[in-house]
């Protein structure tokens, strides 16, 4: 089943004199980990806006094509109806703080308080998220004497306790330590595996290897490939698109180490391994 659909999506910003999106098709099916990646300014994160109906909802501009977020065309529902459908997690976990609250229990209730969600369900959905994202430990802290990872990891419950079918995720770990990103990987593809469809546009190419199920190279606005991680990372002009392979990749590219049967190179730690041990053989 399509979760989301793009048909010749194109999009310009206020005054701007480019396009921040141009001619974009893909589409997703239910269940799907999509990593998005490409340089600063490739379309990243106005693409993650445009699935969520910020564009062009909010940020109003030119706007051609369309997109459909389970069976709803974006430009025709307001972010309220879509907010149903699909959440967002944005960069900076600041921009999800409401500043009302003075508990993180509190923060992440915000949401499920404004859809009428009853008390048993609302507390069970907290207590769940809580313990996903490995926050329990302060549940009663004020949100801003969090740390930003912490923070960040609060946002994201905050949008998972609400229960979208699917996710989209602006550089959710940018905030993040590498025990945090971890955690948040690990979280975010546990709920992928439970059937949430999710989108993320992320720098951190190991993880994206790792978790993704297929990933989405933008390059000035454009689709300039969407496939597995293993033939994105393969590509010989990857560093065109302002795009760096995972380790393991680069290393088995120097040593000139496919997988077997494949002309594409691992991704992964494990990969690597395997293939690795192959040639030694």
């Amino acid at each position: 089943m399509k979760k989301i659909i793009a048909q010749g999506l194109k999009y310009k910003y206020p005054l701007a004199e480019t396009l921040a999106l141009n001619d974009i098709s893909f589409e997703v099916e239910a269940g799907e980990f999509i990593g998005v990646i490409g340089k600063n300014s490739a379309g990243k994160s106005t693409l993650c806006q445009a699935m969520v109906g910020l564009v062009p909802h909010f940020y109003k501009g030119a706007y051609g094509g369309k997109v459909l977020v389970d069976g709803l065309e974006v430009k025709q529902h307001s972010i309220a109806d879509l907010s149903l459908k699909v959440g967002m997690v944005f960069q900076n976990p600041f921009t999800q703080v409401t500043g009302s609250k003075m508990t993180v229990y509190e923060e992440i209730a915000f949401g499920l308080e404004n859809i009428g969600l009853p008390r048993d369900e609302m507390l069970k959905r907290i207590d769940e998220v809580l313990k996903l994202l490995k926050i329990e430990h302060v549940k009663d802290h004020n949100p801003f004497d969090l740390s930003g990872g912490q923070l960040q990891r609060m946002a994201i419950a905050g949008i998972i306790a609400m229960k979208p079918e699917i996710l989209v995720l602006d550089e959710p770990t940018s905030q993040l330590d590498p025990a945090g990103s971890d955690e948040v990987f690990r979280a975010i593809h546990e709920l992928s595996q439970q059937g949430f469809t999710v989108i993320m546009a992320e720098h951190k190419m190991e993880k994206v290897a790792q978790y993704c199920n297929r990933v989405l190279l933008l390059d000035e606005g454009k689709v300039a490939a969407f496939d597995t991680p293993e033939k994105i990372f393969s590509r010989d002009d990857l560093e065109s698109y302002g795009v760096t392979a995972p380790v393991y990749t680069r290393v088995c590219r120097a040593l000139g180490v496919k997988n077997a049967g494949t002309d594409c190179y691992p991704v992964t730690l494990e990969d690597a391994e395997m293939a690795l041990r192959g040639v030694i053989k």
